[in-house]
């Protein structure tokens, strides 16, 4: 059975791989995003990590988990690719403000 997931969190997964403008759409204009001890406001910032990461590191993303806790929507997800310690799961909890992502922590 496949994980449901809410549209704004089913649209960044699936545009993980896209261009940055797209991978963009699904952030709320003033989102926050957590990242590798980095923070990024705004989606100018988040356009140009997302760009970063892809320019980085070539992974497969498969979200297999989904939870409710303290107003977030926590997904687990294995992530493999060309990262030291491929394959691994991470932990992304995102705070949704209608059908935008207003911010991402991911912590592995």
């Amino acid at each position: 059975m496949a994980l449901q997931l809410p549209k704004p969190i089913a649209i960044y997964f699936a545009a993980e791989k896209a261009d940055p403008e797209t991978f963009g759409r699904c952030f709320a204009a003033d989102a926050i995003v957590k990242d590798e001890g980095h923070t990024y406001i705004g989606l100018a910032a988040i356009k140009q990590w997302r760009t970063e990461t892809q320019a980085k590191y070539v992974y497969t993303s498969e979200p297999f988990d989904s939870a409710q806790e303290k107003g977030k929507t926590i997904i687990t997800s294995r992530l493999t690719g060309n990262f030291p310690g491929s394959p691994l799961d991470l932990r992304y909890f995102f705070t949704l403000d209608g059908d935008k992502i207003a911010s991402l922590e991911i912590i592995v």
